[in-house]
Protein backbone atom coordinates (compact mmCIF):
# COMPACT_ATOMS: atom_id res chain seq x y z
CA UNK A 1 0.00 0.00 0.00
CA UNK A 2 2.77 2.44 0.91
CA UNK A 3 4.54 1.75 -2.39
CA UNK A 4 1.31 2.40 -4.29
CA UNK A 5 0.78 5.67 -2.40
CA UNK A 6 4.35 6.70 -3.11
CA UNK A 7 3.86 6.07 -6.84
CA UNK A 8 0.62 8.07 -6.89
CA UNK A 9 2.24 10.89 -4.92
CA UNK A 10 5.13 11.03 -7.37
CA UNK A 11 2.71 10.96 -10.28
CA UNK A 12 0.93 14.03 -8.93
CA UNK A 13 3.75 16.05 -7.37
CA UNK A 14 6.84 15.54 -9.54
CA UNK A 15 5.57 17.39 -12.61
CA UNK A 16 7.45 20.67 -11.96
CA UNK A 17 10.72 18.77 -11.54
CA UNK A 18 10.08 16.58 -14.57
CA UNK A 19 9.24 19.60 -16.72
CA UNK A 20 12.47 21.26 -15.57
CA UNK A 21 14.52 18.13 -16.35
CA UNK A 22 12.90 17.71 -19.77
CA UNK A 23 13.37 21.41 -20.51
CA UNK A 24 17.03 21.30 -19.53
CA UNK A 25 17.65 18.41 -21.93
CA UNK A 26 15.46 19.47 -24.86
CA UNK A 27 15.94 23.25 -24.93
CA UNK A 28 18.47 25.98 -24.30
CA UNK A 29 16.06 27.80 -22.00
CA UNK A 30 17.27 28.45 -18.42
CA UNK A 31 15.60 25.48 -16.73
CA UNK A 32 17.25 24.68 -13.40
CA UNK A 33 15.86 21.39 -12.04
CA UNK A 34 16.63 20.83 -8.38
CA UNK A 35 19.63 18.58 -7.95
CA UNK A 36 20.58 18.69 -11.64
CA UNK A 37 23.92 20.48 -11.62
CA UNK A 38 25.17 19.13 -14.94
CA UNK A 39 23.65 17.61 -18.04
CA UNK A 40 25.24 14.21 -17.46
CA UNK A 41 24.37 14.22 -13.75
CA UNK A 42 20.66 14.12 -14.45
CA UNK A 43 20.64 11.33 -17.04
CA UNK A 44 19.01 8.88 -14.64
CA UNK A 45 16.11 11.31 -14.15
CA UNK A 46 15.35 11.61 -17.85
CA UNK A 47 13.40 8.36 -18.22
CA UNK A 48 10.74 9.50 -15.73
CA UNK A 49 10.84 13.10 -16.96
CA UNK A 50 10.09 11.90 -20.51
CA UNK A 51 6.38 12.24 -19.71
CA UNK A 52 6.95 16.01 -19.80
CA UNK A 53 8.33 16.02 -23.35
CA UNK A 54 4.95 17.14 -24.80
CA UNK A 55 4.87 20.02 -22.30
CA UNK A 56 8.20 21.21 -23.66
CA UNK A 57 6.77 20.82 -27.15
CA UNK A 58 3.87 23.04 -26.12
CA UNK A 59 6.32 25.67 -24.90
CA UNK A 60 8.55 25.52 -27.99
CA UNK A 61 5.63 25.41 -30.41
CA UNK A 62 3.78 28.18 -28.60
CA UNK A 63 6.73 30.57 -28.71
CA UNK A 64 7.69 29.71 -32.29
CA UNK A 65 4.08 29.83 -33.44
CA UNK A 66 3.68 33.14 -31.66
CA UNK A 67 6.67 34.54 -33.57
CA UNK A 68 5.07 33.34 -36.82
CA UNK A 69 1.75 34.95 -35.94
CA UNK A 70 3.37 38.25 -34.91
CA UNK A 71 5.33 38.34 -38.17
CA UNK A 72 2.13 37.94 -40.19
CA UNK A 73 0.49 40.69 -38.11
CA UNK A 74 3.40 42.93 -39.09
CA UNK A 75 2.40 42.37 -42.74
CA UNK A 76 5.41 40.20 -43.50
CA UNK A 77 4.72 37.73 -46.28
CA UNK A 78 3.59 34.27 -45.24
CA UNK A 79 6.70 32.27 -46.17
CA UNK A 80 9.17 34.63 -44.43
CA UNK A 81 6.86 34.62 -41.39
CA UNK A 82 6.96 30.82 -41.32
CA UNK A 83 10.74 30.85 -41.63
CA UNK A 84 10.93 33.26 -38.68
CA UNK A 85 8.87 30.80 -36.63
CA UNK A 86 11.15 27.89 -37.61
CA UNK A 87 14.24 29.93 -36.73
CA UNK A 88 12.82 30.73 -33.29
CA UNK A 89 12.08 27.04 -32.69
CA UNK A 90 15.64 26.08 -33.66
CA UNK A 91 17.08 28.77 -31.38
CA UNK A 92 15.01 27.56 -28.42
CA UNK A 93 16.13 23.95 -28.84
CA UNK A 94 19.67 24.70 -29.99
CA UNK A 95 18.77 22.80 -33.20
CA UNK A 96 19.07 19.64 -31.10
CA UNK A 97 16.56 17.62 -33.10
CA UNK A 98 17.79 18.88 -36.46
CA UNK A 99 21.27 17.73 -35.47
CA UNK A 100 19.88 14.28 -34.69
CA UNK A 101 18.18 14.05 -38.08
CA UNK A 102 21.37 15.04 -39.88
CA UNK A 103 23.49 12.57 -37.90
CA UNK A 104 21.08 9.70 -38.51
CA UNK A 105 20.93 10.45 -42.24
CA UNK A 106 24.73 10.51 -42.45
CA UNK A 107 25.03 7.25 -40.53
CA UNK A 108 22.62 5.39 -42.77
CA UNK A 109 25.07 5.64 -45.65
CA UNK A 110 27.61 3.32 -44.00
CA UNK A 111 27.73 -0.44 -44.54
CA UNK A 112 28.21 -1.76 -40.99
CA UNK A 113 26.40 -1.03 -37.72
CA UNK A 114 29.64 -0.04 -36.00
CA UNK A 115 30.55 2.39 -38.76
CA UNK A 116 27.05 3.92 -38.71
CA UNK A 117 27.28 4.59 -34.98
CA UNK A 118 30.78 5.99 -35.41
CA UNK A 119 29.64 8.41 -38.13
CA UNK A 120 26.65 9.51 -36.05
CA UNK A 121 28.96 10.40 -33.18
CA UNK A 122 31.13 12.56 -35.47
CA UNK A 123 30.32 16.26 -35.07
CA UNK A 124 30.88 16.91 -38.77
CA UNK A 125 27.95 16.83 -41.17
CA UNK A 126 27.97 15.02 -44.52
CA UNK A 127 26.01 15.21 -47.74
CA UNK A 128 23.16 12.99 -46.53
CA UNK A 129 22.78 15.09 -43.40
CA UNK A 130 22.70 18.33 -45.37
CA UNK A 131 20.09 16.96 -47.76
CA UNK A 132 17.95 15.63 -44.90
CA UNK A 133 17.90 19.07 -43.27
CA UNK A 134 17.14 20.81 -46.56
CA UNK A 135 14.25 18.48 -47.31
CA UNK A 136 12.86 18.65 -43.76
CA UNK A 137 13.03 22.42 -43.37
CA UNK A 138 11.75 23.05 -46.90
CA UNK A 139 8.81 20.72 -46.40
CA UNK A 140 7.87 22.28 -43.07
CA UNK A 141 8.14 25.81 -44.44
CA UNK A 142 6.12 25.00 -47.55
CA UNK A 143 3.42 23.12 -45.64
CA UNK A 144 2.99 25.84 -43.01
CA UNK A 145 3.03 28.61 -45.61
CA UNK A 146 0.35 26.77 -47.58
CA UNK A 147 -2.16 26.87 -44.73
CA UNK A 148 -4.95 29.38 -45.43
CA UNK A 149 -4.72 31.59 -42.32
CA UNK A 150 -2.13 32.44 -39.64
CA UNK A 151 -4.19 31.02 -36.77
CA UNK A 152 -4.15 27.58 -38.36
CA UNK A 153 -0.42 27.84 -39.01
CA UNK A 154 0.08 28.63 -35.31
CA UNK A 155 -2.09 25.67 -34.29
CA UNK A 156 -0.27 23.37 -36.72
CA UNK A 157 3.13 24.44 -35.41
CA UNK A 158 2.06 23.93 -31.79
CA UNK A 159 0.30 20.63 -32.43
CA UNK A 160 3.21 19.22 -34.43
CA UNK A 161 5.71 20.30 -31.76
CA UNK A 162 3.68 18.58 -29.01
CA UNK A 163 2.76 15.36 -30.81
CA UNK A 164 6.24 14.83 -32.27
CA UNK A 165 7.70 14.91 -28.76
CA UNK A 166 4.89 12.79 -27.31
CA UNK A 167 6.09 9.75 -29.29
CA UNK A 168 9.73 10.06 -28.21
CA UNK A 169 9.21 8.22 -24.87
CA UNK A 170 7.49 5.41 -26.81
CA UNK A 171 10.70 4.98 -28.79
CA UNK A 172 12.70 4.88 -25.55
CA UNK A 173 10.41 2.16 -24.21
CA UNK A 174 10.14 -0.09 -27.26
CA UNK A 175 13.72 0.05 -28.55
CA UNK A 176 16.86 -0.93 -26.63
CA UNK A 177 19.81 1.48 -26.45
CA UNK A 178 22.05 1.09 -29.50
CA UNK A 179 25.23 1.83 -27.52
CA UNK A 180 26.65 0.73 -24.20
CA UNK A 181 27.13 4.41 -23.41
CA UNK A 182 25.44 7.63 -24.47
CA UNK A 183 21.95 9.00 -23.89
CA UNK A 184 20.07 5.78 -24.63
CA UNK A 185 21.96 3.81 -22.00
CA UNK A 186 22.30 6.60 -19.45
CA UNK A 187 18.69 7.78 -19.51
CA UNK A 188 17.24 4.34 -18.86
CA UNK A 189 13.90 3.06 -20.08
CA UNK A 190 10.66 4.86 -19.15
CA UNK A 191 7.88 2.65 -17.83
CA UNK A 192 4.50 2.20 -19.46
CA UNK A 193 2.83 4.80 -17.25
CA UNK A 194 5.32 7.48 -18.32
CA UNK A 195 4.73 6.65 -21.98
CA UNK A 196 0.96 6.62 -21.49
CA UNK A 197 1.06 10.07 -19.88
CA UNK A 198 3.20 11.44 -22.70
CA UNK A 199 0.94 10.04 -25.40
CA UNK A 200 -2.14 11.11 -23.49
CA UNK A 201 -0.96 14.71 -23.32
CA UNK A 202 -0.17 14.66 -27.03
CA UNK A 203 -3.60 13.29 -27.89
CA UNK A 204 -5.42 15.85 -25.74
CA UNK A 205 -3.52 18.77 -27.27
CA UNK A 206 -3.96 17.47 -30.83
CA UNK A 207 -7.72 17.08 -30.47
CA UNK A 208 -8.04 20.44 -28.70
CA UNK A 209 -6.18 22.23 -31.49
CA UNK A 210 -7.36 20.33 -34.56
CA UNK A 211 -10.70 18.79 -33.64
CA UNK A 212 -11.48 15.08 -33.68
CA UNK A 213 -10.96 14.18 -37.35
CA UNK A 214 -7.79 16.16 -38.00
CA UNK A 215 -6.49 15.47 -34.49
CA UNK A 216 -6.82 11.70 -34.86
CA UNK A 217 -5.20 11.86 -38.30
CA UNK A 218 -2.28 13.81 -36.82
CA UNK A 219 -1.90 11.21 -34.06
CA UNK A 220 -1.78 8.43 -36.67
CA UNK A 221 0.84 10.41 -38.60
CA UNK A 222 3.03 10.73 -35.50
CA UNK A 223 2.73 7.00 -34.78
CA UNK A 224 3.57 6.21 -38.41
CA UNK A 225 6.73 8.30 -38.09
CA UNK A 226 7.62 6.32 -34.97
CA UNK A 227 7.12 3.01 -36.80
CA UNK A 228 9.31 4.07 -39.74
CA UNK A 229 12.12 5.67 -37.74
CA UNK A 230 11.94 2.95 -35.09
CA UNK A 231 12.18 0.19 -37.69
CA UNK A 232 15.12 1.93 -39.34
CA UNK A 233 16.91 2.39 -36.01
CA UNK A 234 16.31 -1.22 -34.94
CA UNK A 235 17.34 -2.76 -38.25
CA UNK A 236 20.34 -0.53 -38.98
CA UNK A 237 21.60 0.42 -35.50
CA UNK A 238 20.22 -2.23 -33.18
CA UNK A 239 18.31 0.31 -31.11
CA UNK A 240 17.91 4.00 -30.42
CA UNK A 241 20.31 6.83 -29.62
CA UNK A 242 19.78 10.49 -28.83
CA UNK A 243 20.14 11.18 -32.55
CA UNK A 244 17.36 8.70 -33.31
CA UNK A 245 15.04 10.55 -30.91
CA UNK A 246 15.88 13.85 -32.59
CA UNK A 247 15.29 12.39 -36.04
CA UNK A 248 11.97 10.93 -34.89
CA UNK A 249 10.84 14.33 -33.67
CA UNK A 250 11.68 15.97 -36.99
CA UNK A 251 10.12 13.25 -39.16
CA UNK A 252 6.98 13.22 -37.01
CA UNK A 253 6.63 16.99 -37.38
CA UNK A 254 6.78 16.71 -41.16
CA UNK A 255 4.26 13.84 -41.23
CA UNK A 256 1.85 15.74 -38.97
CA UNK A 257 2.04 18.89 -41.09
CA UNK A 258 1.46 16.85 -44.27
CA UNK A 259 -1.69 15.37 -42.76
CA UNK A 260 -2.96 18.72 -41.50
CA UNK A 261 -2.48 20.27 -44.94
CA UNK A 262 -3.96 17.30 -46.77
CA UNK A 263 -7.28 17.04 -44.92
CA UNK A 264 -8.18 20.72 -44.81
CA UNK A 265 -11.62 21.34 -46.34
Amino acid sequence: MSKSRSSISRLLTDWPHDIAVAGAFLTRLPFRPKGLVARAAGMDALAHAARAFPVIGLLVGGIAGGALWLATRADIYTLPSVIIGLIVAALITGALHEDGLADLADGMGARSRERRLEIMRDSRIGAYGVLALIFSITLKAALLAGLPWPGLAWAAMVGAAVLSRAVMPLCMLVLPPARADGLGQGAGRPDGLVVAQSLGLGIVVAIALFGWAMGLAAIVAALLAFVIVGWLARSRLGGYTGDVLGALQQVAEVFILIVVGAILP
